[in-house]
């Protein structure tokens, strides 16, 4: 049952990510490194996508190595914790980015982006998101 909670928490990550995060980009790469041995002995004819990785993942949870499976409890909790920041920024950002953002697209990190450029102007509930969840500009 945790396994299956875990999976879930990543396919939705997966899901909401877009391309071009680093971070995000990074834990995927770091999962799929953990494991490469596990891909290979039970899901090497998964066709990519769509969550396919994670439901054979799943299909073969009994048999995994302590290393993939750790990386997936890891890979999740530092999902749930971006998810939870996010959360956070945009609740209590709410009306600041309606005002300063409302234009922005969204996805790769534009709407944090243009946060951080008006962050003088922002209320201050707003400000405090953003310094408790450590926003801030990457560079690619």
């Amino acid at each position: 049952m945790m396994m299956k909670r875990v999976l879930l928490v990543i396919a939705m990550a997966v899901l909401l990510m877009t391309g071009g995060v680093p971070a995000q980009e990074d834990l995927v790469n770091q999962l799929l490194e953990a494991c490469e041995a596990d891909v290979e002995n039970y899901c090497s004819q998964v066709t990519l996508g769509e969550g396919r990785l994670l439901a054979c993942f799943y299909a073969h949870q009994d048999k995994l190595s302590s290393r993939c499976e750790y990386a997936l409890y890891d890979t999740a909790a530092q999902l749930e914790q971006f998810a939870a920041a996010v959360t956070h920024v945009a609740r209590e950002c709410r009306d600041d980015m309606i005002e300063h953002c409302g234009e922005v697209e969204m996805g790769e990190g534009r709407v944090g982006a243009c946060l951080l450029e008006h962050k003088s102007e922002l209320q201050d509930n707003c400000r405090q998101a953003i310094d408790d969840v450590g926003l801030e500009v990457v560079e690619d």
